[in-house]
């Protein structure tokens, strides 16, 4: 049975609320989480998680875990076919997680999801956000449960929501982007792969890029851009698109494919974070293509960050335009990873053979640079934007 009355209502139990949760329950803040699924999707999706996000995370205690079941990978590649235009190498990070730690989403969403039970939260699952009404200084849900309809009275309201945030829509905070017509497509695979297992890599082609990366128990991620994608792509799409745009010859074979899917990209920030009692992080407030893997750890950090400003003014006294400092941390951060994601899906997608020439030579000049090298992985790792994960306490003390 539902609350009538919480401190923060959280919608959307996903990476970004769960963790936005977690942080609030160690802070002794009173937070409910409500998800419209009845159960925690079984799906990989965003399977990367990088050194700024974990030392984030390192703050609720929970980069162990997720590092434990987790793959290091120390290298990150950028390949035409055979050719090895660019290499990255995480052990040069400043960080302790000086690698891209891979494991599939389902289980990131696990893990925290029993941080989250230990602490004594719960999320409470097929209950779906209908409709909310701002009242006084906090809202009005209206939700629809197994049980029927209820109510519940927030001080404030989250949206972690997604795409299509109800919480962002109830606000009247405009998404502002783009879609593009192109589909991707996603799967989680076993095969015999030719190139070594420590190294997640870019794959450049005019048929559009590929990214293969290991994951844990012998598996691989695949993502790749595909005209009119089915929304269940089979072994035979998966190898097609490694034979046209992986290494040459015959070296790959399909074994199985355990999960595959098809999405559509949008490029879209939310236009303001907050609108009162409303605010929205993680998917609600930004989406783009999954070039560099940034997604989910944009929203990671987007949530520990709002929990820090929500202690600050449900328990520290501070007003509650302190809630502003969010946006003003956050929101370049992901304009900055919508950019670069941007920058990695054009350089990939190069159809012109003159263009593709100078491009392969500037990726190989750039990686000779060690500024311009040091550049990037600071950049890929997150560790780039730690300047806007730090809250100023002294913005209102």
């Amino acid at each position: 049975m539902l609350p009538r009355k919480t401190d923060v209502l959280i919608v959307g139990a996903g990476p970004t609320g769960l963790t936005l949760a977690i942080a609030l329950r160690r802070a002794g803040i009173d937070a409910l989480v409500v998800d419209r699924l009845d159960q925690g999707q079984n799906t990989s999706r965003a399977a990367a998680i990088h050194a700024h996000t974990l030392e984030v995370l390192d703050r609720l205690g929970v980069s162990d875990a997720l590092v434990a079941r987790g793959l290091k990978l120390p290298h990150f590649a950028i390949r035409d076919r055979d050719s090895r235009l660019m290499q990255l190498d995480f052990a040069a990070v400043p960080s302790r997680y000086a690698y891209i730690l891979m494991i599939p989403q389902h289980e990131t969403e696990a893990i925290l999801e029993q941080r989250l039970i230990a602490s004594g939260g719960t999320v409470h699952r097929g209950v779906t956000a209908t409709r909310i009404e701002t009242a006084g200084p906090g809202a009005r849900v209206h939700l629809d449960t197994d049980e029927g309809q209820a109510v519940v009275d927030a001080r404030f309201v989250i949206g972690g929501d997604g795409l299509h945030s109800v919480v962002r829509e109830a606000a009247g905070i405009a998404f502002d982007g783009e879609s593009f017509p192109e589909s991707f497509v996603l799967a989680d695979i076993r095969m015999d792969w030719p190139l070594r297992a420590s190294e997640v890599t870019l794959f450049l082609s005019p048929e559009g890029m590929v990214v293969v990366a290991p994951l844990p128990d012998d598996r691989y991620r695949i993502v790749a851009t595909y005209a009119n994608a089915p929304e269940h792509p089979d072994a035979g799409i998966v190898a097609g698109i490694l034979k046209s745009r992986g290494p040459k010859g015959d070296t790959v074979r399909i074994r199985d494919v355990l999960w595959s899917s098809r999405f559509r990209v949008q490029h879209r920030v939310a236009r303001r974070y907050r609108s009162g009692p409303l605010l929205v992080m993680g998917d609600a407030a930004h989406v783009h293509s999954p070039a560099g893997g940034q997604g989910m750890n944009t929203g990671l950090v987007d949530a520990v960050v709002l929990a820090e400003l929500l202690c600050d003014v449900l328990l520290r006294g501070a007003p509650v335009t302190r809630l502003d400092e969010y946006e003003r941390l956050r929101r370049p951060a992901a304009v900055e990873v919508l950019s670069l994601a941007e920058r990695l899906t054009r350089i990939a997608t190069v159809h012109n053979p003159v263009v593709k020439r100078l491009r392969n030579a500037a990726l190989r000049v750039a990686t000779s640079i060690p500024l311009v090298r040091r550049r990037m992985l600071m950049s890929v790792s997150g560790l780039a934007r730690a300047r806007n994960a730090v809250v100023d306490a002294r913005v209102w003390r």
